[in-house]
């Protein structure tokens, strides 16, 4: 008879897999292995949906996507050795992100520890630089207060929300712990933190956004939560409005103050810039008055490390988002009509609204080597993807038209870390949370083939996003770099045709290779009726991005962009 290793009820396992059941955990991605069997069972004996990935960092991209879409936390759980530093990139894309997320990790036992057992390798050392907290829960009673702990600060308490990393020794996960010594306070979900904001601090915010004659908002992950509240403070206000990639949808493209298509202009004119939850990174020039020259700056965050990088505000607010926006809109109406410069607001959405139509000119179907151009696929999905469906865009080229291509409320992309790969995971986890939904994933092929696999994840656990391949056989951004600035010496950069709708077939799902602009809308369709699929788009190289045309393949000294470059070697008086 086989004897049942984990049937203690009261095991530091079933104490686990209780906690996160009370914190309202319903599933968990990750990739099995013999150092959290523990876990993984009881967690399964609990009902709790066990998502089980290809690849350990497509685990952490699910429970990343996961997090961000349905506002919780994510959580993963990966063996030890390369089950855990396989996560590091998606810990790292996650914490630059600021998504709150839980990865449980195994190790060995603490008998076997430092003899040279398997997979022992200092895994806390290797993600605590790119995690809020690392740490390995050695005693068996206070695994659970360990655990509490780890969730406050992935939802943000001791600093930014982000991910954090709890592994437990296999002989800890089987030790028994009375339940009187697991307290209550350690296993009941926590109410949100709410920061009411500073009155001083909304006054002076007030009067100086109502005194601005081209102020602009510009908004970032921090402001997601607040949307009704931002849309308040524009229309009172009248400042025009940028998203980011990580709040787009916010405010609709259709609001008068959004102005998306014409960001270079409105950072070069805003004589007020608010930011909202937004770093002054590198894709808002850090900051720097070569690129914002005539800006006062006010910042607005509930997280302190969002109001001191890179230029100050005058003021700053740390406080809840929804509440600050809300106090400022209010103290702003009780000073009358804003000074704002109507004429330049209309002026920059008129153009922002010929910009982003195209300027009434038509597309352009194919490249000049009459293969298919990637704006295609996106006026294809304009026709036939229903108004709620959820986007995600992956890849390094393909992201400067999917910025503009993809019109959809709810949007996920490779982020400020520019982390390739995400497309598949982020679409699988997104189609199993909104199972009513569409979801649709645009990638490069590049991007693509990081985490192909995983399209047979989303065939095993009933997923159902259509994945879009941008197949243009090259990683386009870095061949354009390499062609034009490196003496045409393309090395490294070139790829093949692959098929990977035949990739798909064989794996289960429905795969459709188009090489016809006029096929897209009807492939598309019948990728949505029998997804999940795969529509093989065979792209031109000779379709060049706007990013590609900038300069962000080439890495200038200063700023990410030529032509701030430019400005910015102007203000250093280098030029």
């Amino acid at each position: 008879m086989t004897q049942d290793l984990n049937s203690d009820e009261l095991s530091v396992a079933a104490w686990i897999a209780k906690f996160l059941q009370a914190r309202g955990v319903d599933r968990i991605f990750g990739l099995q292995g013999g150092h959290i069997q523990p876990i993984w069972d009881f967690a399964a004996q609990r009902g709790i949906r066990i998502v089980d990935v290809r690849h350990e960092c497509a685990a952490v991209h699910m429970a990343h996507a996961h997090a961000e879409l349905t506002g919780g936390f994510g959580v993963a759980m990966v063996t030890a050795g390369p089950g855990v530093t396989n996560t590091v990139t998606a810990i790292a894309n996650a914490s630059l992100a600021r998504i709150p997320l839980l990865l449980i990790g195994g190790c060995t036992s603490r008998p076997q520890a430092n003899m040279g057992p398997l997979q022992d390798i200092p895994h806390v050392d290797i993600i605590r630089p790119v995690a809020r907290q690392s740490r390995t829960a050695r005693v068996a009673e206070q695994v659970i207060r360990e655990l509490d702990e780890a969730v406050a600060r992935a939802m943000g308490d001791g600093g930014e929300p982000g991910p954090v990393y709890l592994e437990i020794p296999t002989d800890v996960l089987r030790e028994h712990v009375a339940e009187n010594l697991v307290l209550d306070d350690w296993m009941r979900p926590k109410a949100p933190r709410v920061m009411p904001p500073d009155p001083a601090a909304v006054t002076e915010a007030a009067q100086a956004l109502w005194s601005a004659k081209r102020p602009v908002v510009v908004t970032g992950r921090g402001a997601n939560g607040a949307a009704e509240a931002l849309n308040g403070l524009l229309d009172a206000s009248g400042a025009l409005y940028l998203d980011t990639q990580e709040s787009r949808g916010l405010v609709s493209g259709d609001h008068a103050s959004f102005v998306g298509a014409m960001r270079g202009q409105a950072m070069q004119d805003a004589d007020l810039v608010i930011t909202i939850g937004r770093r002054l990174d590198y894709q808002l020039g850090y900051g720097s008055p070569a690129v914002f020259p005539n800006a006062r700056f006010i910042r607005i965050s509930d997280t302190a490390s969002e109001l001191i990088d890179n230029r100050r505000g005058a003021p700053e607010l740390l406080a809840t988002p929804a509440l600050a926006l809300e106090a400022i809109a209010k103290a702003g109406q009780q000073i009358g009509a804003p000074a704002l410069d109507r004429e330049w607001a209309e002026g920059v959405r008129s153009k922002h609204v010929a910009r982003a139509s195209g300027g009434n000119r038509e597309t352009p179907q194919t490249g000049s080597d009459g293969k298919i151009h990637p704006m295609a696929i996106f006026d294809a999905l304009k026709d036939v993807a229903a108004p709620d469906y959820i986007a995600v865009a992956d890849g390094g080229d393909l992201l400067s038209f999917a910025r503009v291509g993809l019109e959809a409320g709810t949007y996920l992309d490779a982020g400020a870390f520019g982390c390739l790969g995400v497309g598949v995971p982020y679409a699988n986890a997104a189609s199993l949370a909104f199972p009513d939904r569409q979801v649709i994933c645009v990638t490069g092929d590049g991007a693509y083939g990081l985490n192909a696999m995983e399209i047979d994840t989303a065939v095993r656990q009933g997923a159902k996003p259509v994945i879009i391949v941008s197949n243009n056989a090259a990683w386009n951004i870095e061949r354009f770099d390499q062609s034009d600035n490196y003496g045409g010496r393309v090395v490294g950069t070139l790829l093949r045709h692959s098929d990977y709708a035949g990739m798909a077939q064989a794996l289960g799902l429905y795969g459709e290779r188009v090489e016809n602009p006029a096929d897209l809308p009807g492939a598309i369709a019948r990728a949505l009726e029998s997804a999940p699929a795969v529509i093989d788009v065979v792209t031109s190289q000779d379709a060049v991005s706007s990013d590609a045309k900038k300069g962000l393949g080439f890495v200038p000294d200063y700023q990410p962009l030529i032509y701030w470059d430019d400005a910015e070697r102007k203000r250093r008086g280098l030029e």
